[in-house]
C-alpha cells in the first residue's frame, strides 16, 4: 500500500467523455455532482484520440488534451469549476497502447515508424518484433480482402508521398513513389494483408486481440517521459488530482511502471485497474493506492445470491438448454475449452512470438534440448490454459513465491498432455522462462554458463514479459469474452472478477474481506457499475432474486412452451436447431433490464444478445458472423422476451418489486460505506439499468431537480428517487466525516442475534457509522420474516438514522423487524 501524498477523494464520479458530451457538458454538471456529495470527477481518457471516439482509449496523441473534447482550455476551465465547488478530477490514463487510425497519419509516431522503419527515432516507442517476418517490416492487416484482390482499391499520390486505400492512408518510403505497384508495396516499412491473417502473422503486440491498437512500450524511460509529459504537467499545474491506471495487465512491468509515475506525480492518488481473481492478492510492492475496485464488486454482487437457489437454478437451465459439459454444462469445463480456442485460433501470433524466443534461448544452452517447434507451442499453451489468475509478475520479488507455486501447480498439468515424458521437458524449460529463470537454474542466478551474453539475457526478459502479456489476453478474451457468454445460468455472475462457477458468497466472506482492505489497502478504489461491466449493477441486482425463486423462473419459461426457444433461423441443410442458450439469456437480459414490452426495449435488450451471441462463438462470431442466425436472433427478442410473449416477465416484475428494492438499495449501501474509495458510473446514483457497450456509454443525463426535491422534504416516489436520496446521505456523510472512512477508520462487523441472522449484513466504521441491510430477502419472507431476530447497535450513540431521523440508544439490542420496518437498508451515525 502507498498513501497518497494529497488527500484521499471520499468519493468519486465517473464521466464518460465523448464529443456528445465534452468538457463543457461536464462543468454545466459540476453544481450538481457537488451537491450531490462526490468529492471528486472521474473523467474517461482525455488525450487526444481517434475522432468520434465513445470512449477515448484508442489515443493518438499523448502531447495534445482532445480537442473534440474541448482541447486543453475547456479541461482547465472545468478543473476550475470543479475546484470553485470543492471537486477535484481524477483521470483515467492509458499507457498500454495508441491506436492504429485511419488515416495512420493521425498517430505521428506510427506514421515516422512505418515511413521509416526501424531507424525512426520512434521506432522504439512500439512493441514491435521486427525479425518476426515479413522480410523485417511491419504487418499492417487492414485490408478487406487477399492482397490481389484489393489491388485495384490502391492510390498512389506521388505528390503527397502517400499511398491511399479507401478511408486508409499509409506514408510512402522514399524513393519508391514512381514504382510499379507491387514492388512499391513490396518496397515499404510495412506489408499491407488482409485483416484474417492478423491472428497468426501479427508482429506487434496489440490490445487483446484488437489489431487496432498497437502495444507501446512504456517500460522504456525515454517513451514514459514523451508519452507521459503533458499528463505530468497537468497534475503539477494541479489541473489533474489523481489517476486510474488503465491495463496494467499490460505492461511488461507494472510496478516499476507504477514506481515511476509515483515519482512524476508526485505521490497522487492512482488506482489500477487489476482484475484479481479468487485469493488473488494485488501486488504490496506497487505504488498505488488499489485497484479500481472489481473485487468489491464481486464481494458485493456474492452477498445477494442464495447458494441453494443458484445450484437449484442450474438444474433448471441444464433442463431448458441441455449443454455440453464444455459449452455452458461445467464451468471448469467451459472454461478450459474457451481458452483452449483462444489460445490456439485469437492469439497464435503471440504464441509463435513466444516459440521463437524460446526455441533461441534452448539453443542457446549448454545441453540444447532439442525442443522441436511444436512441442514449445504445445508446452506454452498448455501452461497457458491453467494458470487461474491474468498474469505473473516475474519481474517482482514480492509475488516469487506465489507465482512460483502457481506456475508449478500449471507445470505439473501440462506434462501430462505429452505423450512421451522425454518430450514433456518442454514444460520445464517454459515453466523456468515465464518465472525468469535460467534453464535448468530453479534459484535463477547465472546463465547459460558463467557470463550470458547480452542476446541470451535480452531473449530471457523478453519472453518473461511476453509470457505475462499473453496470459493476462488469454484470461481475458477466453473467460470474460467468451465463457461468461457460454454459461448464462445467472448472468448476474457473469461479470468482471466474478466466478459464475461459485456467485455467491456470505457475510463471514464479506467481512473478512472488508477487514484486509482497510487493513492494506484502505484507499483503494470500489465499484458497482462501470463503462466496462456487461450489465450495470441494478440489473445485477435484479437478476440476482432469481436465485432465490428458481422455480417460479422455470415456471416462467415452462409457461410459454416452445415459443420460448428461438428457432435459429435457417441451417446450411434447411431449418437450423433451436438455441436454448441463447434463449435462456434473452430471457434473463429482458427481466434485468426491466423494459416494457416493445419497440425501446428491443432496440436495447437485441444488441445486447447479439453481442453475446458473438462473444460465445457457437453459433456465429465476429469474424464469421451468420446472417441468418443472427436475424432470427432479432426476431426472437422482438417477438419474444420484449414482445407480446413477454407477458409473464412483467408480472414476475411485479411479485418480485419488494426483494429487487432490497437488493438495489443493499448494494448501493454496502458499496457507499465500506472500505475503500466508492465510483460511481454517471446515472447510477439513481436507479441505473444499462447492458453491455455501447448501452452502458450513453451520454450522461441528470436530475438535480429530483435531488432538491428531496433535500426539500419530498418523499421518494420510486425506487429510483430513493436511491437518489439513500446515494446523497452517505456521500455526504463521508464528505463531512472523511476520517470515519479513510486510511485510519476501522472496520467492524456487527452481527444479528436470532434465527435469521445470516439475512442481515451489519458493520460499524470507525465506532461511528453502522450499515444494516437485508440479503436473500425473498427466502427471508418465506421463512417468516426476521421472527425475534434483534441487532445490538455499538455502544455509544446515540445513533441517529439518518434516512428517517430516528435514534437509538447506543448498545441497544433492536428487533430487525423493528429497525427495518421502513425500508430494507438503515444507516446510522453517532455524531
Amino acid at each position: 500500500m502507498t498513501q497518497p501524498s494529497s488527500p484521499s477523494p471520499t468519493a468519486t464520479y465517473r464521466l464518460q467523455l465523448q464529443p456528445d458530451f465534452p468538457f463543457a457538458a461536464a462543468e454545466r454538471a459540476v453544481p450538481h455532482l457537488a451537491e450531490l456529495g462526490v468529492s471528486h470527477l472521474h473523467l474517461s481518457p482525455v488525450l487526444e484520440s481517434v475522432p468520434g471516439s465513445t470512449h477515448g482509449y484508442d489515443v493518438v496523441d499523448h502531447t495534445a488534451v482532445r480537442a473534440e473534447l474541448g482541447g486543453e482550455r475547456g479541461l482547465r476551465q472545468l478543473a476550475a469549476t470543479a475546484r470553485a465547488h470543492g471537486l477535484g478530477l481524477v483521470v483515467d490514463l492509458v499507457p498500454n497502447h495508441m491506436a492504429v487510425p485511419q488515416p495512420a497519419g493521425l498517430n505521428g509516431p506510427l506514421w515516422d515508424v512505418l515511413r521509416h522503419g526501424p531507424a525512426s527515432p520512434y521506432a522504439r516507442w512500439f512493441d514491435v518484433d521486427w525479425d518476426g517476418g515479413h522480410d523485417g517490416r511491419l504487418l499492417l492487416p487492414v485490408l478487406g480482402g487477399p492482397l490481389g484482390d484489393e489491388l485495384p482499391h490502391f492510390v498512389v499520390a506521388a505528390d503527397d508521398g502517400v499511398l491511399r486505400y479507401h478511408e486508409h492512408a499509409f506514408p510512402l518510403r522514399r524513393g519508391s513513389e514512381e514504382l510499379p505497384l507491387p514492388r512499391l508495396l513490396a518496397s515499404q516499412w510495412y506489408r499491407l494483408a488482409w485483416w484474417r491473417l492478423a491472428r497468426s502473422e501479427l508482429n506487434y503486440r496489440r490490445f487483446f486481440t484488437i489489431s487496432e491498437l498497437i502495444g507501446v512500450r512504456v517500460e522504456d524511460p525515454e517513451v514514459f517521459d514523451a508519452t507521459h509529459r503533458t499528463v505530468l504537467r497537468l497534475v503539477r499545474d494541479g489541473v489533474i488530482d489523481g489517476l486510474r491506471i488503465d491495463h496494467p495487465d499490460g505492461l511488461v512491468d507494472p510496478g516499476g511502471y507504477l514506481a515511476r509515475l509515483q515519482e512524476g506525480t508526485g505521490g497522487r492518488w492512482t488506482v489500477v485497474e487489476k482484475i484479481l481473481t479468487g485469493d488473488e492478492r494485488l501486488p504490496a510492492s506497487w505504488a498505488c493506492a488499489g485497484t479500481t475496485g472489481y473485487d468489491a464488486l464481486r464481494h458485493i454482487d456474492g452477498l445477494f445470491v442464495c447458494p441453494q437457489g443458484s445450484g437449484r437454478l442450474f438444474s433448471h437451465y441444464r433442463d431448458f438448454v441441455t449443454p455440453l459439459a464444455d459449452e455452458g454444462g461445467d464451468w471448469e469445463e467451459t472454461v478450459r475449452r474457451a481458452a483452449y480456442e483462444v489460445v490456439t485460433h485469437d492469439l497464435a501470433a503471440e504464441v509463435e512470438r513466444l516459440v521463437r524466443t524460446a526455441a533461441r534461448i534452448s539453443g542457446r544452452a549448454p545441453r540444447p534440448g532439442d525442443h522441436a517447434p511444436w512441442a514449445l507451442r504445445q508446452a506454452l499453451r498448455e501452461l497457458l490454459v491453467r494458470l487461474p489468475v491474468y498474469r505473473p509478475y516475474a519481474a517482482d520479488a514480492t509475488r516469487a513465491a506465489t507465482d512460483a507455486a502457481m506456475l508449478g501447480r500449471a507445470a505439473a498439468g501440462a506434462r501430462g498432455a505429452f505423450r512421451v515424458p522425454e518430450e514433456a521437458r518442454a514444460v520445464d524449460l517454459i515453466h523456468d522462462l515465464a518465472l525468469g529463470r535460467c534453464p535448468d537454474e530453479p534459484d535463477g542466478d547465472g546463465g547459460h554458463g558463467d557470463t550470458p551474453d547480452a542476446a541470451d539475457r535480452a531473449d530471457r526478459a523478453d519472453f518473461a514479459a511476453r509470457f505475462a502479456q499473453t496470459a493476462s489476453a488469454l484470461h481475458a478474451k477466453s473467460v470474460e469474452d467468451t465463457a461468461f457468454y457460454r454459461y448464462p445460468v445467472l448472468l448476474s455472475a457473469c461479470e468482471v472478477g466474478g466466478d459464475p462457477g461459485e456467485p455467491a458468497l456470505g457475510p463471514d466472506a464479506f467481512h473478512a474481506y472488508c477487514a484486509r482492505v482497510q487493513r492494506d489497502w484502505p484507499t483503494t478504489g470500489t465499484v458497482l457499475s462501470t463503462h466496462d461491466t456487461k450489465r450495470s449493477a441494478d440489473v445485477r441486482a435484479r437478476i440476482a432474486v432469481l436465485s432465490e425463486c428458481p422455480d417460479r423462473w422455470r415456471d416462467v419459461l415452462g409457461s410459454m412452451a416452445e415459443a420460448a426457444v428461438c428457432g435459429a433461423g435457417s441451417g446450411v441443410d434447411g431449418a437450423g436447431p433451436a438455441d436454448p442458450m441463447v434463449s435462456w439469456l434473452a430471457w434473463q437480459t429482458a427481466f434485468g433490464l426491466g423494459a416494457p414490452a416493445g419497440g425501446a426495449g428491443a432496440e436495447r435488450v437485441a444488441p445486447a444478445v447479439l453481442k453475446a451471441a458473438r462473444e460465445a462463438g457457437l453459433r456465429t462470431s465476429w469474424t464469421e458472423p451468420r446472417a441468418d442466425y443472427e436475424e432470427a436472433v432479432t426476431e426472437f427478442v422482438h417477438s419474444g422476451p420484449c414482445g407480446p410473449l413477454g407477458a409473464p416477465l412483467a408480472a414476475l416484475d411485479a411479485e418480485l418489486a419488494p426483494f429487487i428494492r432490497a437488493n438495489v438499495l443493499g448494494a448501493a449501501l454496502l458499496h457507499l460505506t465500506m472500505p475503500g474509495v466508492p465510483d460511481l458510473y454517471q446515472g447510477s446514483e439513481r436507479l441505473h439499468t444499462a447492458l453491455v457497450d455501447p448501452d452502458n456509454r450513453a451520454p450522461a443525463r441528470f436530475r438535480p431537480e429530483l435531488l432538491a426535491e428531496l433535500d426539500g422534504g419530498a418523499a421518494p416516489l420510486d425506487l429510483s428517487a430513493e436511491k437518489l436520496r439513500l446515494t446523497a446521505t452517505a456521500l455526504r456523510l463521508r464528505r463531512r466525516r472523511p476520517e470515519w472512512f479513510g486510511a485510519a477508520a476501522s472496520y467492524e462487523p456487527v452481527r444479528a442475534e436470532g434465527p435469521a441472522a445470516d439475512h442481515c449484513v451489519a458493520f460499524c466504521r470507525s465506532g461511528r457509522v453502522v450499515t444494516v441491510l437485508t440479503r436473500l430477502s425473498l427466502r427471508l419472507v418465506e421463512t417468516g420474516g426476521w421472527w425475534d431476530t434483534g441487532l445490538r447497535l455499538p455502544p455509544g450513540g446515540p445513533w441517529r438514522e439518518l434516512l428517517t431521523g430516528r435514534e437509538v440508544p447506543g448498545g441497544a439490542l433492536v428487533g430487525l423487524s423493528e429497525l427495518l420496518a421502513d425500508a430494507p437498508v438503515a444507516l446510522f451515525a453517532a455524531e
